[in-house]
C-alpha cells in the first residue's frame, strides 16, 4: 500500500466519522425543537398582555364590532351582521352603522344583555371600620377603593354598601349583570346581618321586627332572626336574615 493510498484512506475515514458525530449543542437544539413547550406561567402572562393590548385602539375608543368580539360573543365579521340587524345598543340607542366607535365607559348591550370586553373580576374584602363604601368622597374621608386599588387591573366597583362603622364582607366586580342581580330588589336576594345592640331587646322590639319595618327608605322583611346572647352588660347580639323592596 502506497503512502498516497494511506493518506486518502485516512481522509475518507475522517470524513465518514464527521457525518456521524454531533456536537452537544446540536443535540440539545434538536431535542428542544421537538419537545418544546411554553411554560404555563409565561403563556398566561402572554395572553394577558395580548388581551389588554387589544383594547388600546385609537386612544380610548374601539370599534363596536371589536368590542363585541372581545366580549367573547362572536367574531368581528359575525358582529357586523348582528349590528346591521339591530342586535347591539349603545347607551340605550340601537346602532346599525358600520365602524361605530365606543369607549369603555359606554353601556353596550347585545340582545339586551350588558357586555364588556374586559375579563370579569371578583374581589372580596373584609371591610374594616372607618371606611365608606363609595368610589370617592368630597370630604376626603377614607374609601374602600383605597384598599383594593392594586387588586385588579380592570375597573371594579363595590356591590351594595356597608356603613362607615360597619365591618363585613364586601364584593367588588366589573360584572354589571351580577351586580344588578345582587342589589336590585326585584331579585329578592336575602342578606345576613349580625348586630350588637347597646341594650337588651324587649318584647315590643321583637314584635316590630316580626311585623317588618322601614329602614333607609326601604321596607325590610325579616325572614328569620336569632338572639345569640344576652350578657350582664345589657347588650344583645341579634342575627337576622332579611329581604327588602323599594318603597
Amino acid at each position: 500500500m502506497t503512502a498516497k493510498q494511506i493518506s486518502s484512506g485516512g481522509r475518507q475515514s475522517k470524513k465518514g466519522n464527521s457525518k456521524k458525530r454531533t456536537t452537544p449543542s446540536q443535540s440539545t437544539k434538536s431535542s428542544k425543537d421537538k419537545n418544546f413547550r411554553i411554560h404555563p406561567h409565561k403563556l398566561k402572562t402572554y395572553k394577558i398582555k395580548s388581551s389588554s393590548s387589544k383594547l388600546k385602539v385609537d386612544g380610548d375608543e374601539i370599534r363596536l364590532n371589536k368590542y363585541i368580539a372581545n366580549s367573547g360573543i362572536c367574531s368581528r365579521r359575525e358582529a357586523d351582521k348582528y349590528i346591521k340587524s339591530g342586535s347591539a345598543t349603545v347607551n340605550g340607542k340601537i346602532i346599525t352603522e358600520m365602524g361605530h366607535k365606543v369607549t369603555l365607559d359606554d353601556e353596550v348591550r347585545f340582545d339586551g344583555a350588558l357586555i364588556s370586553p374586559e375579563a370579569k373580576r371578583y374581589v372580596l374584602l373584609n371591610k374594616p371600620k372607618n371606611y365608606i363604601t363609595t368610589m370617592d368622597d368630597e370630604r376626603g374621608r377614607k374609601t374602600v377603593m383605597e384598599l383594593v386599588q392594586t387588586a385588579s387591573k380592570e375597573r371594579i366597583y363595590p356591590v351594595g354598601r356597608l356603613d362607615r362603622g360597619t365591618t363585613g364582607l364586601l364584593l367588588f366586580t366589573n360584572d354589571g349583570e351580577m351586580a344588578k342581580k345582587l342589589t336590585h330588589p326585584k331579585y329578592q336576594i336575602k342578606k345576613l346581618y349580625q348586630v350588637t345592640l347597646d341594650k337588651n331587646l324587649s318584647m315590643s322590639d321583637l314584635q316590630k321586627i316580626d311585623s317588618n319595618f322601614v329602614l333607609d327608605e326601604k321596607m325590610v322583611f325579616v325572614d328569620k332572626y336569632l338572639i345569640l346572647k344576652i350578657n350582664l352588660r345589657a347588650r344583645s347580639v341579634l342575627r337576622f336574615i332579611r329581604g327588602e323592596t323599594e318603597l
